[in-house]
């Protein structure tokens, strides 16, 4: 049984838990965390377990879940990360990309560049049951033939387009060193 802490529309926490399969109560939200693991123009993505709940067997971006109760949103992602492709990367100095918000809570995008070998990954048989490397033009491809995850194209041209300014920041058009 997993247990998620819940927050108000600020993130701010409520010290109230929900339990996996019901819904927040009204003006209490969850947090969710992905990852998109980048080398070069291509995107590692996962192929969704035919054994899971949602999206069973559509491909999505590299790794992503709920964070449990407790956990700080970089601590999240890095468990989903090692547990869903066994790959142990410190994210305690990496902030989120971006910040997603739903329904019934908030979701931290957090992106990399990485060099991972396919053969490397130790995939979790009950949430995911494939690994690739795609790019965008394909992922994009994937969406529109309904095999991935529905994210808007805008959001994976995002990823991919605005990843190249991670780590310098853009004033007036301009590139802050």
């Amino acid at each position: 049984m997993e247990i998620f802490d819940l927050y108000t529309r600020d993130r701010i926490p409520t010290g109230k838990t929900m339990v996996r399969g019901n819904k927040p109560p009204k003006d209490t939200y969850r947090m969710v965390v992905h990852l998109a693991i980048l080398n070069g123009n291509k995107m590692l993505i996962q192929r969704r377990s035919f054994e899971s709940k949602s999206w069973t067997g559509m491909w999505d971006i590299s790794c992503g879940g709920s964070a449990l109760a407790g956990e700080k949103s970089f601590e999240a992602m890095q468990r989903e990360t090692y547990e869903e492709l066994g790959l142990n990367i410190d994210f305690s100095n990496i902030r989120p990309f971006s910040t997603t918000y739903f329904d019934e809570g908030f979701d931290d995008l957090y992106v990399i560049e990485k060099d991972v070998d396919l053969k490397d990954l130790v995939l979790q048989k009950e949430e995911v049951c494939d690994a690739k490397w795609a790019t965008k033009e394909e992922i994009k491809d994937m969406i529109i033939n309904g095999e991935f995850v529905l994210y808007y194209l805008s959001e994976i041209d995002y990823i991919f387009e605005k990843r190249s300014s991670l780590d310098r920041p853009i004033y007036n058009g301009k590139v802050v060193r």
